[in-house]
């Protein structure tokens, strides 16, 4: 996975782009044939797969977030399965938040595990059997698409309004993790998050395979206690910029910012950075609910740099009301049909 996306990556495709082409072929080629091949191991209990297109932040983890929360309305006990991306932890675990931390299993994942039980491991197939064992009956994927170990019972593709899927190209020359119709036949509906017309693309080609297309936004919590401040805001995630807006959006004025790659360790020097130039401008400090998972686990400056940091919270909403409910009820039918196939 590619932490920190090359900014031409976001741009219509230049010299940059087409002189990688045939790398962008054969890794695409492969990319293919592990779907087309893929094993989708069927397990007892619905699966929500919630992925994107590209590498980089388009609003996966909000998104399953808000699934949970409206299986939990409906009736059932959802958990969260995930790779646990540069967690330390190579097996299947169980979080704790007692007792791990966003070191050992991710800052995604422990982000989740405030919502529900959620599992992290390198073997989804494992992972689920793991839920399924802890009373588990609908399990909702954060990422895990491309890969398709494990069958799911609806795949819903999160792309961002404002950078939509980038110049379209697969890695190494653009974001794509796979061609994009070869990603679209596995899709079951595509959830547009934001403002933008940078996604039109994506639109059409939903539009085109019949697939149903979804409007939400993220909106933040508690925006007034923000307004009028004067702040350096800082993330690791992504797409910072989205982040930022975010933050503007409340009536805080942004003085400072700065984006790194997507989870991103924070040395000593970065830290004292940012420290630094909080106290020379008498500015608040601002980040991520997900950075600050990952500062709270860190070493050495991190402490200092937590006291000193709030945190904005975001969640995702449907535009409309009764879309997570069609969601979760389209992937129960279609596993109630593939039980009935097997009896």
């Amino acid at each position: 996975m590619v932490s920190e996306a090359p900014p031409f990556w976001w741009l219509a495709p230049d010299w940059r782009a087409w002189s990688l082409y045939p790398a962008s072929w054969a890794y695409g080629s492969v990319a293919r044939g592990r779907m087309e091949k893929a094993p989708r191991v069927k397990i007892d209990a619905p699966v929500i797969c919630v992925g994107n297109f590209t590498v980089g932040g388009a609003g996966k983890t909000p998104t399953a977030i808000a699934l949970a929360g409206a299986a939990k309305k409906a009736g059932y006990q959802p958990g969260f399965l995930s790779r646990g991306y540069r967690g330390s932890l190579r097996t299947t675990t169980l979080i704790d938040r007692s007792v791990h931390n966003a070191r050992d299993v991710g800052d995604e994942p422990l982000l989740l595990a405030e919502k529900a039980l959620t599992v992290t491991t390198p073997d989804r197939v494992d992972g689920a059997k793991r839920l399924l064992k802890a009373g588990i009956d609908l399990i909702i994927m954060d990422d895990g698409f491309q890969s398709a170990a494990l069958y799911f019972d609806y795949a819903l593709m999160v792309v961002d309004a404002g950078r939509g899927i980038g110049n379209g190209h697969v890695i190494p020359g653009g974001p794509m993790r796979a061609p994009l119709l070869d990603q679209m036949r596995n899709t079951s509906a595509l959830l547009v998050v934001g403002d933008g017309t940078a996604a039109d693309q994506v639109i059409r080609a939903a539009g085109r395979a019949a697939k149903p297309v979804y409007p939400a936004g993220l909106t933040v919590q508690k925006p007034r206690s923000f307004s009028g401040k004067r702040v350096l805001a800082f993330a690791a995630i992504g797409n910072p910029g989205k982040f930022f807006d975010s933050l503007r959006s409340t009536g805080a004025h942004v003085v400072a910012e700065r984006g790194f790659g997507d989870h991103h360790v924070f040395s000593d020097d970065e830290i004292n950075d940012l420290l630094e130039i909080a106290s020379r401008n008498q500015l608040e400090i601002i980040t991520t609910t997900k950075d600050m998972a990952r500062l709270k686990a860190g070493r050495g400056r991190a402490g200092a740099l937590v006291e000193r940091t709030r945190v904005l919270e975001v969640n995702l909403e449907f535009e409309q009301s009764d879309v997570a409910q069609k969601i979760i009820k389209a992937a129960v039918q279609s596993h109630k049909k593939r039980r009935l196939e097997v009896a």
